[in-house]
């Protein structure tokens, strides 16, 4: 375990203020912290002027996205797997932990399920010991392959429960079981967020996502590879109007537990993302289209009418070209 020693103060429970300091500040744990999004929500939380505890296992987080933040007395770094038990103490946990790609989730598909399931266990009876709020970063992949477009969170899915995608889908959706188990039995403060395709800069550039790949692939001058005939569609979202949605999530009361899509509704063929990217980047790559994968979705789309209402009139301010922009600006310094 390895613990910055540019931590200058500890983190209480909350409520708990040994000196007497009528300025404290509010505390937060993000699993998966060095992660794509877990290291811009972890700039967020300290501007906004919370202690952060930062843990990862790097297994896909990557300690460059937190680089910038060693030195910043308020920061910690903790390097620790999330299946295993954590001890500290917070006012809010935020449980990002689990690879979100299917290169890297399905490279060791046990210890997938298990960072959504044991992680999930391990992160409540934390919330449960010390009273804090705990929101899970889930995602619309619990909807499956949708029969119902676009898909709302009432909606209970179409899902493949032993294909090679199942070790995510169904960690994820045993974790919201696990999640509002929770809060019914021992009354614990749960915030669930469905997130949709999110992109932005530290994606990591190997993670074999789409706009990750096209972006890549673009830029080395290499074909882009577009599988199945480019007509599947998909939402994307950029990181910042995500990490708004969870701090929204985060404000709202108890007896809304969740679950609420957080994602951009517009909707693009992988085709269309693919003749966008090469447009911004003047890439001369050609598409190259091979097979599509197993149980990869044939459509995803949210439904944010609930995140409207419920998080005080959230939705995507970040139409896909400028963040398109935004993220090749970032990749041209990686590649």
């Amino acid at each position: 375990m390895l613990w910055s020693s540019l931590r200058l103060k500890p983190t209480f429970q909350a409520g708990f203020n040994p000196t007497g300091d009528t300025d404290m500040r509010k505390s937060a744990l993000v699993t998966g912290g060095a992660g794509f999004l877990g290291s811009h929500l972890c700039d967020r939380l300290l501007s906004e002027d919370y202690d952060v505890i930062c843990m990862d296992n790097f297994f896909t987080g990557q300690k460059q996205n937190i680089s910038h933040l060693i030195g910043n007395p308020y920061f910690e770094l903790v390097r620790h797997d999330v299946t295993l038990p954590y001890v500290c103490e917070v006012d809010e946990i935020y449980n990002l932990a689990c690879p979100a790609s299917p290169v890297h989730y399905q490279f060791d598909p046990v210890q997938t399920t298990k960072t959504s399931v044991h992680g999930a266990i391990n992160m409540l009876g934390l919330a449960k010991r010390t009273k804090a709020r705990i929101l899970q970063a889930s995602t619309s992949e619990v909807y499956g392959d949708p029969e119902v477009h676009p898909q709302p969170e009432s909606y209970w899915g179409r899902v493949n429960t032993i294909g090679i995608r199942s070790c995510y889908d169904e960690g994820k959706r045993c974790a919201e079981t696990l999640f509002f188990d929770y809060y019914r039995q021992h009354g614990v403060d749960i915030k669930v967020v469905r997130i949709f395709n999110t992109y932005g800069p530290r994606m990591h550039p190997n993670d074999g996502r789409v706009v990750s790949n096209f972006i890549v692939q673009a830029l080395r001058g290499e074909d882009i590879t577009v599988y199945g005939d480019g007509s599947q569609t998909r939402s994307f979202c950029f990181m910042e109007d995500l990490i708004e949605g969870f701090r929204r999530m985060m404000q709202t009361p108890k007896d809304f537990p969740g679950p609420v899509n957080i994602g951009n509704p517009g909707e693009f063929t992988m085709k269309e993302l693919a003749v966008k990217i090469l447009e911004i980047t003047g890439s001369s790559s050609n598409l190259t289209f091979l097979d599509l994968p197993q149980d990869d979705p044939k459509q995803r789309r949210p439904d944010i009418t609930l995140a409207g209402e419920a998080l005080n009139g959230w939705k995507p301010t970040i139409q896909l070209e400028e963040g398109l922009r935004r993220t090749i600006e970032y990749f041209r310094t990686q590649v």
